[in-house]
């Protein structure tokens, strides 16, 4: 890539809306052109509560289930969330085939890969190439100074992320990714 990348970390509690607020930042972005790439772990819901994730191919589209609430999966748990080890290998590959683009979305790092080494780590990897325009990381609170110290020589700006502010927030973050090339 030819000017030096940015990494954008949304930062807010659960349920605030990173998930949506990336959501919504690809759509946008897709629709003026942009390469994408990376992963979005979007809900499951059952009559509105949240019972599972899944991790969604931002490129392709293409989903798996990923984790569920209640239930015994043959992969890593983190409390509340049983893991799919299959869906955690599949993300590990998307991630590792998602640049070059000019948006790269990483919806989240959280526990698994910051507390425990497993998961997604292979995404610390893709942000340190740099072989993106823009990288959007979700990051609870909790986890942002552990996100930082492994990813020390990469400049990234904060963004807290509230229910009050997520839906003046996609514009803000795709003025950062420029113009389509």
């Amino acid at each position: 890539m030819s000017t030096r990348p940015k990494v954008v970390v949304l930062s807010g509690g659960s349920g605030c809306g990173k998930t949506t607020l990336c959501t919504r930042v690809i759509a946008l972005a897709r629709a003026q052109g942009f390469e994408l790439g990376g992963i979005l772990t979007p809900p499951r819901l059952d009559q509105g509560l949240k019972v599972g994730l899944d991790v969604e191919d931002v490129r392709t589209g293409r989903r798996r289930p990923l984790a569920e609430l209640v239930g015994i999966t043959d992969g890593p748990a983190t409390g509340r969330w049983h893991f799919h080890a299959g869906a955690l290998a599949w993300g590990t590959s998307v991630l590792r085939s998602a640049t070059p683009c000019d948006l790269l979305v990483i919806d989240e790092l959280g526990p698994l890969e910051l507390i425990r080494g497993q998961g997604w780590t292979i995404a610390l990897d893709v942000l340190k190439t740099g072989a993106y325009r823009l990288a959007l990381v979700n990051v609870r609170p909790a986890l942002l100074s552990r996100f930082q110290e492994q990813l020390e020589e990469v400049e990234s700006l904060i963004m807290a992320v509230t229910r009050a502010n997520r839906d003046a927030l996609p514009e803000q973050v795709l003025d950062l990714l420029g113009t389509a090339q």
